[in-house]
């Protein structure tokens, strides 16, 4: 019967088999296609979603039915997932499924026919450089947590870095002398981005004797966090969510009235350097976008920006 092959996974329950499904799959991501971890534990969480759906009406990932596939979407819809979550969440349902039949488990794929799910391009909207000013300001304190901070968000402006790869950052990626970073972005592809010279002062702040030596621990609880540059007050390496809320208070601290996260920064950083003259593939490569495309979306804000200043300013602009 199509759709119902058995792998060889020996005697296990049908809750069992799926997890060991899972497993290969999450490890085909990371070797074969070279996904991060962070990439991979995203994929678990939103195939997590999917197995709990799929456990209500008893199904499994091999007795799945187009059916069960269009009513998860349904679910999350109802449940007032937003569009961009559902989107991502049937992406990873449909590579699970493609890899699958691919692997010759399956005969066919549940998640063929359904269609996907509309997510509306939404325009970053970039702090303005005053506002940028306001928030790296805004930490005082010389505290080593407050020292961390301080260079965290220098850091995240001055790089155009995204967040994971911010908090998954060693200390042998700095070259403090030459004052370049490298960054490993999606698809473990790697790049050197420069940072400034006050970026480099919060670093040389952070990385000497008041700041990052004041909270390693006295035993480090997994041996890959004694080289993470950026460090918790328990002594971990620094995660995604203890980064956004140092933005999101760094924020509320100079009074920008809108969320915050570490990706505005991103943005802001962008076009900010396109304002200013930068050439987009410098932008491209710094940011690590593998399309040009991709970058192209801050050139159109940096215009609608230019569009509200001349309409402003100019007695016919009317």
């Amino acid at each position: 019967m199509a759709g119902t092959r058995t792998p060889a996974t020996g005697g296990f329950g049908a809750s069992e088999r799926d997890g060991v499904l899972v497993d290969r799959f999450c490890r085909w991501l990371s070797v074969e296609r070279g996904r991060s971890d962070n990439t991979v534990s995203a994929y678990r969480r939103d195939i997590a979603a999917w197995l709990a759906h799929l456990a209500k009406t008893k199904r499994t990932l091999l007795t799945a039915k187009v059916a069960d596939v269009a009513s998860f979407v349904d679910a999350l819809m109802v449940d007032g997932s937003a569009a961009s979550t559902v989107a991502r969440r049937l992406a990873a349902v449909r590579m699970l499924h493609r890899y699958l039949v691919a692997e010759d488990l399956r005969d066919d794929d549940p998640t063929s026919s359904v269609e996907g799910v509309r997510v509306p391009k939404g325009v970053p909207k970039p702090l303005d450089t005053a506002e940028v000013d306001v928030m790296l300001g805004s930490v005082t304190g010389e505290s080593a947590e407050n020292i961390r901070d301080r260079a965290l968000l220098e850091f995240l402006y001055a790089t155009g870095a995204r967040i994971s790869e911010v908090c998954g950052l060693d200390l042998d990626d700095l070259d403090m002398t030459s004052r370049v970073v490298r960054l490993f972005g999606k698809g473990a592809k790697e790049r050197l981005v420069p940072f400034g010279s006050q970026a480099h002062a919060r670093l040389a702040d952070w990385l000497g004797t008041g700041g990052r030596s004041m909270l390693v621990p006295d035993a480090w609880r997994n041996p890959e966090d004694r080289r993470a540059v950026f460090l918790t007050v328990t002594g971990r390496r620094l995660n995604r969510q203890k980064a956004w809320n140092v933005v999101r208070e760094a924020g509320l601290r100079a009074g920008i009235r809108r969320e915050l996260s570490p990706h505005v920064l991103r943005h802001s950083c962008a076009t900010h350097m396109l304002e200013h003259g930068a050439d987009l593939r410098i932008v491209q490569e710094m940011l690590g976008h593998a399309s040009i495309s991709t970058t192209q979306i801050y050139t159109r804000v940096s215009t609608e920006r230019l569009w509200a200043v001349y309409r402003g300013a100019h007695p016919r602009a009317g």
